[in-house]
């Protein structure tokens, strides 16, 4: 479980979708490109290169919808963050996987809160306990991080309450810290998924080619009257 209903959106559940549909295809097309390469058979191959053109396609499209539809995940993703963040529970075992998985966002970016620490404040067990405790994976502080997760106690809180200006974590918000990470990163990203294109075109140039050998061994085989 990925994550639950109340954490859903359109987009990403359609993103999900694609991605489940071109998992399968993979695998399908690997076992029919193998059979049919093995087995001298044209229909399978020919299969095969249908399937890498469908999933070359696929792949063009989803990155077409992401450039143009860039802003309206990102307000979608931001609605999924801050719920999140707000209903934040470390006990809750039906949430664990996605907390654990925001926890390492925040850890590994060194970022905290979608746009700020400052949503940090809303969750509910925060602000019972006057903000005295903060999340650990936002922690700029080793000692916090072997924790990763749940939330660490804050020393000597003025009072006995605090804000979110006094907790030891990044002031950096996660969504500036992705943004950060995907520019420091575009020429692997692309060099990446140019590889991959660059393999399935050969994949594509292979089949096609198995396909008019096979049929010219088949024509040289017909006896001739």
């Amino acid at each position: 479980l990925l994550a639950p209903t109340e954490m859903s959106s359109p987009s990403l559940k359609t993103g999900a979708y694609i991605l489940i549909g071109v998992g399968a295809l993979t695998m399908l097309m690997g076992f029919l490109g193998c059979l049919g390469a093995v087995n001298e058979i044209r229909c399978l191959l020919g299969l095969y290169f249908t399937c890498l053109m469908i999933i070359l396609l696929a792949q063009i499209a989803a990155a077409l919808v992401i450039y143009f539809q860039k802003e309206t995940l990102k307000v979608e993703l931001s609605g999924i963050v801050v719920d999140l963040i707000e209903n934040y529970d470390p006990s809750d075992e039906d949430k664990r996987n996605l907390q654990d998985a925001w926890d390492y966002v925040q850890t590994q970016i060194a970022c905290c809160g979608w746009t700020g620490a400052k949503e940090w404040e809303n969750n509910e067990i925060l602000r019972n306990k006057s903000n005295t405790e903060y999340p650990c994976s936002c922690s700029n502080r080793s000692k916090d991080l072997v924790e990763g997760r749940g939330f660490c106690n804050l020393e000597d809180p003025l009072n006995g309450t605090a804000t979110y200006a006094d907790w030891p974590v990044h002031e950096q918000g996660c969504m500036d810290g992705v943004e950060e990470w995907l520019k420091d990163n575009l020429g692997i990203i692309l060099g990446v998924c140019t590889g991959v294109a660059v393999i399935e075109l050969l994949g594509m140039i292979l089949s096609i080619s198995l396909c008019k050998n096979i049929h010219s061994e088949d024509y040289t085989k017909v006896p001739k009257s």
